[in-house]
């Protein structure tokens, strides 16, 4: 996946943009279809409003986001914050957890890996994980305690170091056994699992779809509003964050 060098740390940034002429009232819109760098378009998914006069969010296809005049020809890297009188609110970061929560909704059941306890649902928690991750290892030992705490845990696939490395070959044979969390779990004990034929599997997509959402290593805890959670967490401070008590 492509990324715009120009996408990086904060500050001002003042590039060399050009704005091809079109007949559009809205400024957005002719942001989004003829904002370009250095004479090549840039791969706009969308462009924006922000509560600054002037001022547009544009997010690539990439999922970088950044701000800019109507004309183009400046652009704001970093996250724009609400001064409010509950304190600084980072609106861009609600943005990111927004799509993050939105994204991971169309990933349909049949696709995860889900451990659910037998009684009430209380919260679901999506966790980007690797076989090979010791971390994830040890937050699947507190799975059991999620699970009393009617914290459901959908694992998603997440190769750290890539699909051909031994934790993308065992997490395809993981989403392709006949008992999922069973193969899972047995992976996460060190124990091998069973070649088997193989089969279409959701591994490398959702590799993919880490990636974009902000996924830098395993695991990547999801909360229910998108908040993106890194590395080990206990289950107390878990249910603390999901705002349950301890039963």
């Amino acid at each position: 996946m492509r990324r715009w060098n120009l996408i990086f740390g904060g500050g001002m940034l003042a590039a060399s943009l050009a704005l091809l002429p079109i007949a559009q009232a809205d400024p957005a819109e002719r942001l989004a279809e003829t904002l370009t760098v250095n004479g090549q378009a840039m791969p706009v998914e969308r462009v924006r409003e922000t509560p600054l006069d002037g001022i547009f969010e544009v997010r690539l296809e990439s999922g970088e986001t950044f701000y800019t005049n109507a004309e183009g020809s400046h652009l704001l890297v970093g996250d724009l914050y609400e001064n409010a009188e509950v304190g600084l609110v980072n609106l861009t970061e609600q943005g990111r957890n927004a799509e993050r929560s939105a994204r991971l909704a169309a990933v349909p059941e049949s696709e995860r890996v889900i451990f659910r306890g037998v009684g009430e649902s209380r919260a679901t928690l999506v966790v980007f994980t690797d076989t090979t991750c010791p971390y994830c290892r040890q937050l699947h030992e507190e799975v059991p305690r999620l699970n009393a705490l009617g914290i459901e845990v959908h694992y998603l696939a997440f190769p750290r170091s890539g699909m051909t490395s031994p934790g993308g070959r065992q997490l395809q044979q993981v989403w392709c056994a006949d008992n999922r969390t069973e193969a899972l779990s047995a992976a996460k004990r060190g124990e091998a699992l069973s070649a088997g034929a193989g089969c279409d599997n959701p591994v490398e997509e959702q590799y993919h779809l880490g990636m974009e959402l902000g996924v830098q290593g395993t695991p990547a805890i999801v909360l229910p509003d998108g908040r993106l959670v890194p590395g080990y967490v206990p289950a107390k401070r878990l249910a603390a964050m999901l705002g349950l008590n301890e039963k």
